[in-house]
C-alpha cells in the first residue's frame, strides 16, 4: 500500500502518482487544456478512470504494459492517469523510429496493448508484432468514445496499487547508441515531481505549456508530474513548432515550458519582433542549450530560464546557485557528486579554465559525471542487466555524461560519453564545438562526432542544419571558424555537412547515430579542409570521396567505413 508523507505542517504528500491524482478529484481548477477543449482537475481524473476500467477489462496475463504511439494530445494525459490508477505501466513510443525499430522497441518492452490513431496504426498495420486486432485502440475511431462511455464509475484505485508499481518505461534519446527503456515507479515519479517543485518553484497558478514529447522524460518528470502535484494548468500542443511557441504561449497565457538545446536553438532562429517580450512566460526548465541561446532568450522574451542537468535514469546531481557562471549547472548538489576517471576511478583534477571558459588540462579535468550515493534513485533498464551493470560500478552510479569542476567548485557538463574525440593523441567535447557553431546565425542546429581518420585515430566532422544550403556562405562560415579564440585548431572540424534538415530525434536531438553512420556518404554538401593552418573548405566531390576511402584501404583501416 502506498503511504502519505509529511512534507511540512500545512501539506501532505503522497508517495504515489495514483493517489495524487484521486486527490485532485472534485478539484474545478483547470487541469488539462487544448485548443479546441477544456477539462477541469476532476475531470481529467474522471477521464482516466474510464482509461483505467477499459485497461483493466482488457488486462491478459503478462506484464502490464500499455504502449502509446500519440502526438501530445488529451488522450496521452488521460492514460497516463488510467494507468496510475490501474497499476498498469506506459511504454510511450517514439514516432520517429523507423519501422524495423518501432517492432524492435513495441517487442522489447511486451506492450500487451497499443493506444495510437489512424496514422499511427498505418504505420504499425505494416509490422509484425506479435498482437490480435482487438489489442490496438484508436482514440480517433467512432466506436472508441462509446468503449469509453461503457467503462465510466466513480474513479478508484484498484487494489494494491502503491508507489513501488512500475509506472513508465522511458526509452532513452538514442543519439549516440541503442535506446534503452528506462524504469520508473510511481514512488520515484512523484518524489521528483516534489522535488522539482521545491526547485522550480512550480505553484499552482502556474500554466505548464507542454511542448516537448510526452512520450520522453522531459515533459513527464519536469512538467506533468509537477503540475499534477501543485494542481496547476497543463496545455498541450501535438508538438514543437518554432514559429507556433509564442503564439501558443499567448492563447494559454503559460507561465512555464519545458525544453531541450535544440529546440531551443530552432526557437531562437526564428526572426525577433518587437513585440516578443509581450508574454506571460515567468520560467522553463531544460537541458542542453549554449549558454548564447539563454542569454539570447532571456533578452528576447524576458523569463528565466533553469539550464539543468539530468536524464530518465536520475537526476539531482546539481543544486542551482545564484552566482553560477555562464555555461556551469551550478554547484554539485551534495559531497557525493563527482568528477571521475574511469580507468584510475579517483576524481579529476579541478579545471582551469582560460578567459574564453576553455579548459587548459581537458585530460585531467574530464571525467564522468558519478553518484556515489546514486544507487538508490536509479531503478534500471528493463531486460537488460548489462546496462544496469555499466551504470552500477563499484557501488556508484555512473551517468554516461562526461563532466568537470573549475576551481570555484562549478560543475560544467561536458556532453555525452559518445561525445568525447580524440584527435591526434588529445581528448576534445563534441559538444563544445557544437556551441561555437551554433553561434553563427546561419546555423539552425549543429552536430559534431567523431569520424575515422585513414591512418589514426578520428577526426571531427558536423552536421549543419540552414535554411538554405545553396545560400550558405561557407567563405563567410570560414573566417567566423577562424576568428572563434575558443575554437583550438584540433576541434575545428575537418568536414562539414551542410544540410536543411538534420535527422532529429522524437525529441529534437541531432541524431548523430545516423549521421555517424553516413560520413560523408550523403546527398547533403560536404566540404573538407585538407590543408594545414588556417580552415580552407572545399566540397567534396565522388571522385575525392573514393579516393579518401582508397586511403582507408591503403593503411588497412577499411573495416572502419
Amino acid at each position: 500500500m502506498t503511504r502519505a508523507v509529511n512534507a511540512d505542517s500545512t501539506a501532505t504528500q503522497y508517495a504515489d502518482i495514483a493517489h495524487l491524482l484521486i486527490d485532485r478529484l472534485g478539484d474545478q481548477h483547470p487541469g488539462l487544456r487544448t485548443r479546441q477543449q477544456d477539462w477541469t482537475w476532476d475531470g481529467v481524473v474522471r477521464e482516466s478512470a474510464a482509461r483505467a476500467a477499459l485497461a483493466l477489462a482488457m488486462r491478459r496475463p503478462g506484464p502490464f504494459h500499455i504502449g502509446v504511439l500519440l502526438d501530445n494530445v488529451p488522450d496521452f494525459i488521460f492514460w497516463l492517469g488510467g494507468a496510475a490508477l490501474s497499476g498498469a505501466t506506459i511504454a510511450g513510443i517514439n514516432p520517429t523510429r523507423s519501422a524495423d525499430e518501432l517492432a524492435a522497441e513495441i517487442h522489447y518492452v511486451d506492450c500487451q496493448l497499443i493506444v495510437t490513431d489512424t496514422a499511427g496504426m498505418t504505420r504499425l498495420r505494416a509490422l509484425d508484432l506479435g498482437l490480435d486486432a482487438d489489442r490496438f485502440l484508436l482514440v480517433d475511431d467512432p466506436g472508441y468514445a462509446a468503449l469509453l462511455d461503457a467503462h465510466r464509475a466513480e474513479p478508484a484505485i484498484a487494489p494494491g496499487v502503491g508507489e513501488d508499481d512500475l509506472f513508465l518505461l522511458l526509452f532513452t534519446s538514442g543519439t549516440t547508441g541503442a535506446s534503452k527503456a528506462v524504469k520508473c515507479s510511481q514512488g520515484r515519479l512523484a518524489w521528483t515531481a516534489y522535488a522539482a517543485s521545491a526547485k522550480f518553484g512550480h505553484h499552482r497558478g502556474d500554466v505548464d505549456y507542454c511542448c516537448m514529447p510526452l512520450f520522453h522524460g522531459n515533459a513527464i518528470m519536469a512538467l506533468w508530474a509537477p503540475a499534477l502535484v501543485n494542481g496547476a494548468t497543463v496545455c498541450l500542443t501535438p508538438k514543437f513548432s518554432a514559429s507556433g511557441f509564442l503564439p501558443d504561449v499567448r492563447y494559454f497565457g503559460a507561465t512555464f515550458f519545458t525544453y531541450v538545446g535544440k529546440a531551443l536553438g530552432y526557437l531562437m532562429a526564428t526572426p525577433e519582433l518587437t513585440g516578443d517580450g509581450d508574454n506571460t512566460l515567468e520560467r522553463a526548465f531544460g537541458t542542453e542549450a549554449s549558454p548564447e541561446d539563454q542569454v539570447e532568450f532571456v533578452r528576447r522574451f524576458g523569463a528565466q530560464l533553469f539550464e539543468g542537468y539530468g536524464s530518465s535514469e536520475g537526476a539531482g546531481a546539481v543544486e542551482l546557485a545564484p552566482d553560477t557562471p555562464a555555461g556551469a549547472l551550478g554547484r554539485p548538489a551534495h559531497a557525493g557528486i563527482a568528477i571521475i576517471d574511469p580507468e584510475t576511478l579517483r576524481e579529476c583534477e579541478r579545471a582551469r579554465l582560460d578567459e574564453y571558459g576553455r579548459v587548459r588540462n581537458p585530460d585531467e579535468a574530464i571525467g564522468e559525471i558519478v553518484n556515489k550515493a546514486g544507487v538508490r534513485a536509479f531503478e534500471g533498464y528493463y531486460k537488460n542487466d548489462h546496462a544496469d551493470a555499466d551504470r552500477i560500478r563499484h557501488g556508484w552510479y555512473w551517468t554516461g555524461d562526461l563532466g568537470y569542476v573549475d576551481t570555484a567548485g562549478f560543475i560544467y557538463f561536458a556532453g555525452r560519453q559518445g561525445d568525447w574525440i580524440r584527435v591526434d593523441g588529445e581528448n576534445t567535447s563534441a559538444l563544445v564545438i557544437e556551441r561555437v557553431l551554433r553561434r553563427h546565425p546561419e546555423v539552425i542546429a549543429a552536430g559534431v562526432y567523431a569520424v575515422p581518420d585513414p591512418r589514426s585515430g578520428d577526426q571531427v566532422m558536423a552536421a549543419l542544419e540552414v535554411a538554405d544550403p545553396a545560400t550558405f556562405d561557407i567563405a563567410a562560415f570560414t573566417a567566423f571558424l577562424s576568428a572563434r579564440p575558443d575554437l583550438g585548431s584540433k576541434a575545428t572540424p575537418r568536414f562539414l555537412r551542410v544540410s536543411p534538415h538534420l535527422p532529429m530525434t522524437g525529441s529534437n536531438k541531432v541524431l548523430k547515430r545516423e549521421l555517424q553512420q553516413e560520413l560523408w556518404r550523403t546527398t547533403d554538401t560536404v566540404y573538407r579542409w585538407s590543408t594545414r593552418g588556417e580552415p580552407e573548405y572545399h566540397p567534396m566531390n565522388a571522385a575525392e570521396k573514393a579516393a579518401l576511402e582508397a586511403e582507408f584501404e591503403r593503411f588497412g583501416r577499411r573495416r572502419l567505413l
